[in-house]
C-alpha cells in the first residue's frame, strides 16, 4: 500500500503507535509502565555526588536518577530534572537539568535564550513569517525553537502552541523548590509522541483493529527474529549485555561485488532495524568482506542513513579489526513483545 499511515492502537493493553510507509513498518512506539517516560520532569533531591564521574545521584519519587553534570550542587538540594532515556536493568534513570518543553511546532528552552528556526525550513519567506509570529507571541521563559513542522502550521495553530508550551514551562519552573521529590510531568505516551514527532502528511487510523488490519502485527512478528533480509544478503542484529552486535553476510552471492552490495544495503537498513528494536548504546558492525578502498562508500551510506534518523547516533569509525562502531542514544526501551500478538 502506497502512502504513509499513522496507526494508534494498543498492544497487550499498552498504548502503542505505528508508522507505516508504503506498507512497511517504519517505526513503532509501545508504552512502558515500569519506567519513567523520557521527557518526564521531576523535582529531584540531590543525594550523593559521584566524584569519579562528575555526576550526582538524585532521589526521584519512585527511585533514583543519575545526573551527569552536577557542578555546584550539594546533597539535599532540590533541582528540576528531565528524563533523557530508559534505564538499563539495575541502573539509575538518566536525567538532565537542561529542561526542554517540546511540542509539534515548537521547543521552549528555558536554559538558552533567543528565537531560532529549524534549518530544515529553507524558504526565506516562511522563516520570516515564523519569526514574526514567534516574536509577537513568545515572552519567555528562556528561548524558543520553531520546529520544521511549524512551516505547515497556521498562525492560530502556531500561536496556540507557543502559548501552551510557554505557560507549561513557566508553571514547571515556578515549582522548583521543595524538600521532597515530586513528579511534575509524566512525559508523552506513544499517541502523544506520534502526534508530536511524526509530522509528515499521513492518514491517521484510530480503529481498535488498526494493527491487525494494516499488517503491523505481522511486521512485529518478523522482529522476533534477529535476521534482517537485505538486497544481496542479510544481517543479524543481536544485543548483548555490553553492546549490540551486527553481522552482515552476502548469503549465496559469491560475485566480487557481493560484499560491497550487501554492506551498502545494510548501511541503509540499519537505522530502521535499530529503531524498530529499540536498541541503543554501543553498536559494533562486522561488515561483509570488502576492500579498504570501499569503506568510504559504506561510511557515506551510513552518514546519509543516520542523518534522517530521529535518534541521536554518533558514527565513531573503524576499529583495528575492521569493524565499524557507533554510539546510539538510549531513547527507547528494547522491544519486548508479548508471547501472543
Amino acid at each position: 500500500m502506497k502512502g504513509t499511515l499513522i496507526i494508534l492502537d494498543h498492544l497487550a493493553d499498552k498504548e502503542a503507535a505505528a508508522l507505516m510507509v508504503d506498507g512497511i513498518l517504519d517505526d513503532i512506539l509501545i508504552d512502558s509502565s515500569d519506567n519513567p517516560r523520557p521527557g518526564a520532569i521531576f523535582r529531584a533531591i540531590c543525594d550523593r555526588p559521584l566524584k569519579g564521574q562528575g555526576g550526582m545521584m538524585v532521589r526521584l519519587p519512585d527511585g533514583t536518577g543519575f545526573l551527569r553534570q552536577a557542578k555546584g550542587l550539594a546533597p539535599g538540594q532540590a533541582i528540576l530534572v528531565q528524563v533523557t532515556g530508559y534505564a538499563e536493568p539495575g541502573k539509575a534513570v538518566p536525567v538532565t537539568s537542561k529542561l526542554i518543553f517540546k511540542s509539534r511546532f515548537v521547543i521552549v528552552t528555558p536554559g538558552a535564550d533567543g528565537i531560532n528556526v529549524s534549518r530544515r525550513i529553507r524558504d526565506e519567506e516562511a522563516r520570516v513569517r515564523l519569526l514574526e509570529i514567534a516574536h509577537a507571541t513568545f515572552d519567555g521563559p528562556g528561548g524558543l525553537i520553531l520546529r520544521s513542522a511549524a512551516a505547515g502550521a497556521t498562525e492560530d495553530e502556531l500561536t496556540e502552541d507557543i502559548v501552551a508550551m510557554s505557560d507549561l514551562a513557566a508553571a514547571i519552573l515556578s515549582d522548583a523548590d521543595g524538600s521532597e521529590p515530586e513528579a511534575l510531568t509524566e512525559g508523552d505516551g506513544p499517541h502523544g509522541l506520534a502526534w508530536r514527532d511524526w509530522t509528515a502528511p499521513a492518514q491517521i487510523v484510530t480503529e481498535p483493529s488498526g494493527f491487525r488490519d494494516h499488517g503491523v502485527l505481522d511486521a512485529l512478528e518478523d522482529l522476533r527474529s534477529s535476521r534482517v533480509p537485505l538486497a544481496g544478503g542479510h544481517m543479524f542484529i543481536e544485543p548483548t549485555r555490553a553492546l549490540v552486535a551486527v553481522d552482515v553476510n552476502t548469503g549465496a552471492d559469491t560475485s566480487p561485488a557481493a560484499g560491497l552490495k550487501a554492506n551498502l544495503s545494510a548501511a541503509r537498513a540499519l537505522p530502521r532495524a535499530l529503531r524498530l528494536r529499540g536498541l541503543g548504546g554501543q553498536i559494533t558492525v562486522d561488515f561483509a568482506p570488502m576492500s579498504k578502498a570501499q569503506r568510504r562508500q559504506v561510511e557515506s551510506a551510513l552518514r546519509a542513513a543516520f542523518r534522517a534518523d530521529p535518534i541521536e547516533t554518533a558514527l565513531v569509525g573503524w576499529t583495528p579489526l575492521g569493524h565499524y562502531e557507533l554510539q546510539r542514544k538510549r531513547e527507547r526501551r528494547p522491544l519486548d513483545l508479548p508471547e501472543t500478538l
